[in-house]
């Protein structure tokens, strides 16, 4: 009996084992889809409308202030003496509307050695920065109207020729050609060895060497105008008629600032890369917009 028993216990306890047993199910892994980097720009100020056609911005990062270019007049492109530089502070607050006088029609600057380089018509003007005094001026003959300048580690030049659809390189004072039968030249940035040129709508890659260009992107239209490196391969370029847009390094474009409905032109601008904050002159409308480079990933 006892082990009849024992059977029976044992049949109960195999199928309750059987009954308990779990069926496992597939996990089916989720993907993520991949986020991307979107930009905008975000107003922190205006200055006061005390410039006088302000053609180009230049942040300079040793004395903590701005430099803007004024034309001074209805013509981009007129030799009346007309012209000046300005200091802005960091706060939009005009330091001097016209610090330094007696330009024509001044547009792009840089900076070397304290010194400011000025893009002026067909001249480059150096100014000494501590005295706010013109020490010398630069001749480029066969120059239509010079426009933007960059300059690299070991004071080289680059400045292009809008007028004249050029790129010029200046070395201890001599001005050579670098290229010519642009459609279009305006801004002009040095990274390194690398240099860009804004050009009838597109940003390209200049070698110097064998005198090509590189498209990196286009159909920007309006008048391309200044160049800001943001980080890795990506760019912001102003348009003259009233765009800014960022260029991402995966060919993306954005369009992050709008002013035509708004008539503010947007025109050479600067950058500030240690507080994400560009700076873009009106032209027309006389003043310096700051605006914070917002990334957010979407």
């Amino acid at each position: 009996m006892r082990i009849i028993n024992c059977f029976i216990l044992s049949a109960i306890l195999l199928s309750s084992c059987k009954s308990e047993k779990k069926t496992e199910t597939a996990v089916i892994p989720v993907i993520e889809t991949p986020k991307i980097a979107t930009h905008k720009l975000v107003q922190k100020w205006e200055s006061d409308t005390l410039f006088k056609v302000p053609e180009s911005v230049l942040f300079d990062d040793k004395n903590k202030v701005l430099y803007v270019s004024n034309i001074d007049g209805k013509e981009p492109w007129a030799t009346d003496g007309k012209g000046s530089i300005g200091k802005l502070g960091l706060d939009g607050k005009i330091i001097n509307a016209e610090w330094v006088k007696g330009l024509h029609a001044p547009k792009g600057m840089g900076i070397y050695d304290d010194k400011l380089y000025v893009a002026d018509m067909k001249q480059v003007i150096v100014i000494d920065i501590l005295s706010g005094q013109i020490v010398q001026k630069i001749n480029v003959y066969n120059a239509g109207g010079l426009n933007d300048i960059t300059i690299d580690a070991s004071g080289v030049i680059y400045v292009t020729d809008s007028k004249g659809m050029k790129l010029f390189k200046i070395e201890t004072n001599n001005a050579v050609m670098v290229i010519d039968s642009l459609a279009g030249p305006n801004g002009v940035l040095i990274r390194g060895r690398d240099l860009f040129i804004t050009n009838a709508g597109g940003l390209y890659q200049v070698n110097p060497l064998t005198k090509s260009i590189a498209k990196i992107a286009d159909g920007m239209e309006g008048g391309t105008d200044g160049i800001a490196h943001i980080k890795d391969e990506d760019f912001i370029i102003s348009c003259w008629a009233g765009t800014v847009w960022y260029l991402n390094g995966d060919g993306r474009k954005e369009m992050v600032f709008d002013g035509k409905s708004i008539g503010k032109n947007t025109a050479d601008i600067g950058w500030d890369p240690a507080s994400r904050t560009l700076f873009v002159p009106t032209f027309w409308k006389n003043s310096v917009i700051a605006f914070d480079v917002v990334e957010e990933m979407k």
